[in-house]
């Protein structure tokens, strides 16, 4: 079978990166052959690879950046809107999914000669829904909002590929988390951005604006080996208590993944695979909790100003099932230091950014506490119609977006908060005083924050944080020399 795991624009090497390790695990060979694509040397919104229809379980259970899993099935050439329909009817939906399931349809284009992606939908719609009602006598129920099962399609300019979604809800979406706070970072981003700094378990990760705790929860999994989607495959069994506002009341064990409303992975053997997949997900997370023990194990922290983030912080924490309760403070990030015993190490930080900032709680607080609502809507609203993440038009407007970045770093120089851009200047120096020896990464919409910080950054990665084009910016905090001897 052919799959195409969507990530956010600019994490396709480690998507690639983590499929291979998943690929690699003894239970995920034990599935059969997998074949991944060679990794794009520009974005593509994802990789493509070639696996046995189980290992939608294996990717949907362990990926931490994917976004989606998509299970191809069909492509071919089209020129008209009739062509479409002919393609969708002539597939034998019937064998993937009842006329009593409800459905949704989205599809995305790139340079595609149709008028109307609408149009272009509700053919793809019609073809699946008629075929169900000729072959079993009834027709499915449209719902944009809870479907069961998710048809995604994406055209270009002569091809068409139909896909039908095996995750469901959006991976991102883990199920920990307790409120949406005004602008929260999607957690499969946060993933990849640890995997971009070279991070490893053991090592000291520090946030000093970790907001609700993203960057921090999503470290701690990974050392501890807990999968991404082990509250929604039900690992913990009835020791999991998500919240009920986390997202929407399907993120649970109930409802879990796409795939388990597919017939093919409710058959015996399926069933058996899955099993399998996550007794070895489990015992791995009990060897894992051999290592690292207890909460100081982990050398993770963090500290934000805002309080009722440090209290969100917490709450999540115990909720993503990690051990007692996190090291974090409440705490100016000005005032910050680095946990004890740590010479060097990892600082990873996402600060307030906006159209104006605002300073929310005192200087440098909330991390994540910053009022963007169109990013909010974006990242945690209803998905919009008629489009998914793999958007092959972002890798070829990333030129454009580039030329055009010195308009925004003097724009966002214009627009900011003067109290904010004091802050970020006594935050560099802040830096380079208390933190030599440290690598730290900072994910930011800002092209004008290393001015700011007045630190010149030796890497810079374009991210996309949902629809805001964003910049993660290493800096290397060189250690002090020791002062020559005192006159």
């Amino acid at each position: 079978m052919r799959f195409f795991v969507v990530c956010p624009g600019g994490l396709e090497v480690p998507l690639a990166q983590e499929l291979a390790e998943i690929a690699q695990r003894p239970e995920s060979k034990a599935l059969g052959v997998w074949v991944i694509d060679p990794t794009p040397t520009s974005p593509t919104g994802g990789i493509g690879l070639a696996a046995p229809i189980s290992a939608a379980m294996a990717l949907n259970l362990h990926s931490r950046i994917a976004s989606r899993v998509l299970l191809q099935m069909a492509q071919a050439p089209y020129r008209q809107e009739e062509d479409l329909y002919k393609l969708a009817s002539g597939l034998a939906w019937e064998d993937w999914f009842t006329s009593q399931q409800t459905l949704r349809v989205d599809v995305t284009a790139h340079r595609s000669p149709l008028k109307s992606l609408n149009f272009a939908t509700l053919k793809i719609k019609d073809a699946i829904v008629d075929r169900l009602r000729d072959v079993t006598g009834d027709r499915p129920s449209i719902d944009t909002a809870f479907p069961d099962v998710r048809v995604q399609a994406h055209l270009t300019a002569t091809q068409i590929t139909i896909y039908l979604d095996t995750s469901g809800e959006a991976l991102f979406k883990r199920g920990w988390r307790d409120e949406k706070g005004d602008a929260p970072l999607k957690e499969n981003l946060a993933a990849g951005i640890l995997s971009i700094t070279g991070w490893k378990p053991g090592q000291s990760l520090f946030d000093p604006m970790c907001g609700s705790g993203t960057f921090l929860i999503e470290a701690a999994q990974m050392a501890l080996s807990i999968p991404p989607g082990a509250i929604r495959a039900g690992i913990y069994g009835d020791d999991a208590k998500p919240s009920r506002l986390a997202y929407r009341p399907l993120i649970t064990s109930a409802n879990g993944f796409g795939f388990q409303r597919l017939k093919p992975f409710n058959e015996a053997a399926e069933q058996k695979r899955w099993g399998n997949l996550k007794e070895a997900a489990l015992a791995q997370m009990l060897e894992k909790r051999k290592q690292y023990p207890d909460v100081d194990s982990l050398r993770i922290s963090g500290g934000d100003i805002n309080e009722k983030l440090v209290s969100m912080f917490k709450g999540n924490w115990q909720r993503a099932q990690l051990p007692e309760q996190p090291l974090v403070r409440q705490v100016d990030a000005l005032a910050s230091k680095p946990p004890t015993n740590a010479q060097e190490g990892v600082m990873l930080l996402n600060p307030p950014y906006g159209e104006r900032l605002v300073i929310k709680g005192g200087r440098g607080g909330g991390g994540q506490d910053h009022d963007s609502r169109d990013v909010r809507d974006a990242e945690y609203g209803v998905e919009p119609e008629n489009r998914f993440e793999m958007n092959l038009e972002t890798g070829r407007q990333s030129a454009k977006r580039s030329s055009r970045e010195s308009l925004k770093k003097l724009q966002a120089e214009e627009e900011q908060d003067p109290k904010f851009v004091e802050f970020l200047r006594q935050f560099g120096q802040h830096l380079k005083d208390t933190f030599g020896g440290w690598n730290v990464f900072v994910l930011t919409a800002d092209m004008a924050l290393p001015g700011q910080l007045r630190i010149k950054e030796s890497k810079r990665t374009p991210l996309f944080n949902g629809p805001l084009e964003c910049r993660l910016f290493k800096f290397e905090m060189h250690a002090k020399r020791p002062s020559s001897s005192e006159g």
